[in-house]
């Protein structure tokens, strides 16, 4: 049998960097400290709308307020969680504990609910018996710098959590925006009151709120629901992976398939068939292999591959594609 030369290395100063033990995979970061930024910003901006709808007596402003009690939740949630999905694996955990992140958003999802709620009947009364605000020039400045305060925590999460692929961090920071939002609406509403004069506008756009902010109840529960159903992630995320894929695909000679990539909070996981050379030896495959999933891991950190290697002119290569 003629000997073939190993496939050429693809390591590289940039390669993932291997633990004593020899693992390519860095455990997590940690990232509880943006969820006590969170925290902050939750309590000052309850504070000063709480502050400015007892001043004021605005149905907006009370509505405001009610959703930012939510955003305290869903941060001490997010803070418990980021500490939980990091650990590592253990006996009765072996993949991990990075699906934690999901329970964080039910919960906040089933807040949020309650809360809305609670708004949509205040706001309701306030129909039925309306209410004239007062000093709505001083209930407009605190919400302007309350929502100041939130849409700068939520930029500084969201860019955090794309970079360091946190769906917790990217929740969070979506529901400060959303926050940030209903403050707006709240605030064109408290503004027509004052311009118009008719306290029942007021209501009308805390209703608005309500029902605005039981649909991003709606939406958390069920991206949390997808992700324990073992969703897909991202296109962003699987248009990495075939990047490199196809940076090394070689016609009729190396290629793959049976890809599956499902999301786990701070993680995916990746199965994948690596279809080599029939000729090749189980060391040159397996050697190609391991580079792979260093350029796979190098592209995105947070990725777990697992690996199965077959020859590319075997028919059984390719009689489990029915079942995958």
């Amino acid at each position: 049998m003629p000997s073939h030369p190993s496939p050429p290395s693809r390591s590289s100063p940039s390669a993932p960097r291997r633990s004593a033990a020899g693992s390519r995979y860095a455990p997590p970061q940690d990232l509880s400290k943006y969820a006590w930024l969170s925290i902050g910003a939750a309590l000052a901006t309850i504070a000063l709308k709480s502050w400015a709808a007892w001043v004021t007596g605005s149905a907006g402003l009370l509505s405001d307020a009610a959703e930012s009690l939510i955003n305290l939740v869903a941060a001490v949630m997010a803070l418990w969680v980021l500490k939980v999905s990091i650990r590592p694996a253990d006996e009765d955990h072996q993949f991990g504990h990075s699906k934690a992140e999901y329970f964080s958003a039910v919960v906040e999802g089933v807040m949020i609910f309650v809360a809305a709620a609670l708004i949509i009947v205040t706001a309701t009364e306030r129909i039925i018996h309306p209410v004239m605000p007062e000093k709505l020039g001083l209930g407009l400045a605190v919400s302007v710098i309350a929502s100041l305060i939130n849409g700068g925590v939520a930029w500084i999460m969201y860019r955090t959590g794309r970079a360091k692929h946190s769906a917790t961090l990217i929740a969070d920071a979506k529901h400060l925006s959303t926050d940030v939002i209903t403050s707006a609406a709240v605030l064109i509403g408290v503004g027509v009151v004052a311009l118009t004069g008719l306290p029942v506008l007021d209501a009308l756009v805390a209703l608005g709120a309500g029902l605005s902010i039981m649909w991003t109840g709606f939406t958390l529960i069920n991206e949390s629901v997808g992700g324990l159903m073992d969703a897909a992630p991202a296109a962003e995320a699987i248009a990495r992976v075939e990047e490199v894929l196809g940076a090394r695909r070689e016609p009729d000679r190396i290629d793959f398939h049976a890809m599956r990539i499902r999301e786990a909070g701070n993680r995916r996981f990746m199965d994948l068939h690596v279809l080599v050379p029939d000729t090749w030896t189980v060391k040159q495959g397996h050697d190609y292999t391991e580079d792979l999933i260093d350029d796979l891991v190098r592209s995105d950190p947070g990725l777990r591959v697992s690996a199965h290697l077959e020859p590319i002119g075997d028919p059984k290569s390719y009689e489990d594609l029915d079942d995958i």
